[in-house]
């Protein structure tokens, strides 16, 4: 079930196991966005996206958790091909730039391995809107993906 709130979603709310879901590109880009949030609180998630990238197991549609507190896990999402508006412009042709970087089949992959972590350490999950930002991607069809693949977790949405 989801549960939208106002906050910060770097300051989970509740007792017990947390993960902070949120989407990273595949391009080895870390500045932007939510993930500047993370990186002020705990320098875990980026280094290890750092390190991820490149290895045969980065690529669309893969997840890595990471621990940042003994409760709080991070989940590095890669559902996004290339950069957000902001960034486009410097790396992509005009033709890329039509098309927004989330790639929802990624983004449900990520999700049904974020979900299975979840139910195997009874944790909630806890994110932004992810996708919509940078990703590009519209809420109407990124609630339907996180409905299927998180159905029976505990999930909460944070707009600031």
């Amino acid at each position: 079930m989801i549960t939208y709130l106002q906050g910060d979603a770097t300051q989970p709310i509740g007792d017990g196991m947390k993960i902070i879901a949120h989407v990273c590109n595949d391009r080895g880009g870390w500045g932007r966005g939510f993930v500047l949030a993370l990186s002020r609180k705990w320098p875990e998630p980026e280094r290890a996206y750092r390190q991820w990238f490149g290895k045969p197991t980065f690529r669309l549609g893969a997840a890595q958790i990471v621990q940042v507190d003994g409760y709080i896990h991070v989940a590095n999402m890669v559902a996004q091909s290339g950069y957000g508006p902001g960034n486009r412009n410097r790396h992509q042709t005009a033709e890329m730039n039509s098309t927004p970087p989330i790639r929802y089949a990624a983004l449900e992959e990520c999700l049904q391995e974020v979900g299975n972590w979840a139910r195997n350490n009874q944790a909630t999950v806890h994110m932004p809107r992810i996708g919509t930002g940078l990703g590009g991607g519209r809420w109407e069809e990124v609630e339907p993906i996180l409905n299927s693949a998180l159905a029976d977790l505990d999930v909460f949405v944070y707009d600031l």
